[in-house]
């Protein structure tokens, strides 16, 4: 059996990395979180990426991280893409032999989760900025594989939709090579 991998995409704040970590800690699978991937290799935060080379210096450098992860997968794996990241064209390619899923929210729930969380969003600016950011990316995000509507569920629920969904039940870390160095992958993500 090859290597296997689900990628999660959605906007800020509709928990990627946490449904990702759940995930991947269910299947036996590692988790990547493609933020903190891009930060250990830039050796900067998001936001001092975004403040000190903008934000199209910043795609570059994401698309980059991808394409170098995508090409190199050893292990099966759940993937938390930035905020931004399934909204450029190159980068849906990239993931397109892989399941991705959008987790989807209200606008009004993405605003409150992202004003709660610690995470600085350099995207994150007002309201109505929010609002047209999103409403640019949901026609990006509605191409992933499946979508799964996060409102009112807990973590489990979202994570057994998705593996019900998709037919993952049936592998775990037994036949897939489990854990790995990713598998502890830390940082907060979703910072677009």
């Amino acid at each position: 059996m090859g290597v296997l991998a689900v990628f999660l995409v959605g906007f800020m704040g509709s928990g990627k990395t946490t449904v990702g970590r759940e995930l991947a800690r269910r299947l036996g699978w590692d988790f990547i979180d493609l933020d903190s991937r891009l930060e250990s290799r830039e050796r900067k935060s998001i936001p001092e990426i975004f403040q000190q080379d903008g934000e199209s210096a910043f795609r570059l450098a994401e698309t980059s991280v991808l394409r170098e992860l995508t090409g190199s997968l050893q292990r099966s794996s759940v993937v938390a893409l930035g905020g931004g990241a399934f909204a450029q064209p190159t980068n849906r390619s990239l993931v397109a032999r892989w399941p991705t899923v959008f987790l989807e929210a209200s606008l009004d729930e993405l605003w409150r989760r992202s004003s709660e969380d610690a995470v600085v969003r350099p995207l994150r600016r007002d309201r109505e900025q929010f609002s047209r950011l999103y409403e640019e990316r949901v026609p990006s995000y509605r191409q992933a594989t499946i979508t799964v509507v996060t409102s009112d569920k807990d973590i489990p629920s979202i994570c057994r939709e998705i593996e019900g969904t998709l037919s993952l039940g049936e592998f775990h870390s037994a036949d897939t090579g489990g854990t790995g160095p990713d598998s502890a992958s830390s940082g907060q993500g979703g910072q677009k």
